[in-house]
């Protein structure tokens, strides 16, 4: 029989993990939001995750996205609460969209944000959407804090601005003092609009210590036609590569895991979220009250 010591540590370093997403979630708009089906499979996609990006989001009136956070908040319950910071409409001329990193409260803060201005001399507004990059502190997380920078690229300069993002790498850690950085979203980076050849021209991918999770051979596309690793999770910094589960890279198929037509699954997006999980680390006295039952629950109020 192992000593009880030793049997207290092993719970004291029981680790569980923090789950990171990234879902193109397709016009986000007051359309998408009217229909109760499929707002309901949005829900628990993110629901899903303890940090959420959302992208493609649609919202001139500023109206979609509260009633979205609402509904998501009227089902929580306890420590799975959420709060959420967006950015700022992007896009050039009319065409726009926002940036959404939704988050759970219990196990995220938002440090910083930084809306990077595309500004580079020589090589200005590389971006259709510039990254809204947030610095978040997760106190339970074996890695406290890191940098999440999102991109939705363009399909037709998909290669340029991929490669961009290494130059808002440089830019941000010129500006914050951290080395644990992840890149994710929609890079539109495969089936024609990433040749192979071009490959070694995107310093993103060129250089080693960044490290690609989501491979290209994934599919990430929801069609039964297409086979298509648009979406990305790459990560830089040693301490965050080790603080990262086994095998915990994943694309979530909602239509399967809900028992969708492709029609229906579809109607939510034509992407499947990416997600990967942290490992953290909770005390002893946290893992027993997570074994006691817990009565008289109340619900947040939206």
């Amino acid at each position: 029989m192992l000593p009880f010591a030793f049997l207290f540590l092993l719970c004291f370093k029981e680790v569980v993990a923090l789950k990171i997403c990234s879902f193109n979630v397709r016009s986000f708009g007051e359309a998408k939001i009217a229909k109760p089906e499929v707002l309901d499979v949005i829900v628990k996609v993110i629901s899903r995750c303890d940090i959420m990006l959302l992208m493609e989001i649609k919202d001139s009136n500023n109206k979609v996205f509260p009633l979205l956070m609402n509904k998501i908040n009227s089902q929580a319950e306890g420590t799975h609460v959420y709060s959420s910071i967006i950015s700022k409409r992007l896009g050039r001329k009319t065409y726009k969209e926002q940036y959404a990193f939704i988050y759970r409260e219990k196990v995220a803060t938002v440090k910083q944000t930084y809306q990077y201005q595309d500004l580079q001399p020589g090589d200005e507004d590389a971006f259709s959407r510039e990254p809204f990059v947030v610095w978040f502190k997760c106190p339970k997380t074996v890695v406290k804090e890191f940098v999440l920078i999102p991109q939705h690229t363009t399909p037709e300069a998909a290669v340029r601005e991929i490669d961009e993002l290494y130059d808002v790498y440089l830019d941000v850690k010129q500006n914050w003092n951290t080395e644990n950085f992840i890149f994710l979203g929609d890079f539109n980076a495969d089936c024609g609009y990433v040749p192979k050849k071009q490959w070694k021209n995107i310093r993103l991918r060129a250089q080693e210590d960044f490290v690609w999770l989501i491979g290209d051979n994934n599919d990430t596309t929801v069609r039964d036609t297409t086979h298509c690793a648009y979406d990305r999770i790459v990560v830089h910094g040693e301490k965050l590569l080790r603080s990262i589960v086994p095998h915990s890279t994943a694309i979530f198929n909602f239509r399967e895991a809900f028992g969708l037509s492709e029609e229906q699954a579809l109607a939510v997006s034509d992407h499947f979220p990416v997600e990967v999980e942290l490992k953290t680390t909770r005390g002893f006295l946290d893992w027993l009250k997570s074994l006691i039952p817990q009565k008289n629950k109340t619900k947040r109020a939206s």
